[in-house]
């Protein structure tokens, strides 16, 4: 009997990972696809999401860095942003998700501007994670003035 306790909690620990491992796979692949939007992936875009990851999820940066890389390969896939949107809608409560659309204007601002593809891809990312306009704005604001653009867009 003990056996099959210690085999139930190997298989749910390992059931949390993998759900753990899913969420943050699609956290990246939304910032690597938010970074692609205007065309070019420069390296203050790969840094901002590093930062992000290893903040986020208490990664230190080699995985934070690992995890960026596997995005890109998720990315390359032709990764539909509905299901990855719903990977979060289904694992972050609303503050977390508001959070995370900061990051993503973050990583849309990080070469100092805003592409109007970009602008496009978080209103609807917004709307799948269900973030109002008005908080994704307020998100938007505290994502310029972290980089010093504020205004600016």
């Amino acid at each position: 009997m003990l056996k099959r306790i210690a085999d139930l909690l190997r298989s749910s620990s390992g059931a949390a990972t993998e759900a753990t491992d899913e969420v943050q796979l699609a956290v990246a692949t939304l910032m690597v696809e938010a970074a692609h939007m205007d065309s070019s992936f420069d390296e203050s875009e790969r840094a901002t999401m590093t930062r992000h990851l290893a903040q986020r999820f208490e990664l230190d940066d080699a995985r934070a860095g690992e995890l960026v890389r596997e995005a890109e390969e998720k990315a390359r896939d032709n990764t539909e942003l509905y299901r990855l949107s719903r990977t979060i809608k289904d694992n972050f409560d609303h503050d977390d998700r508001v959070e995370l659309m900061q990051m993503l204007w973050e990583i849309a601002y990080a070469d100092g501007e805003l592409h109007s593809f970009e602008a496009n891809m978080m209103r609807r990312l917004a709307g799948l994670v269900y973030v109002s306009d008005q908080e994704s704005g307020e998100a938007r604001k505290r994502a310029q003035a972290r980089l010093g653009l504020a205004g600016g867009g």
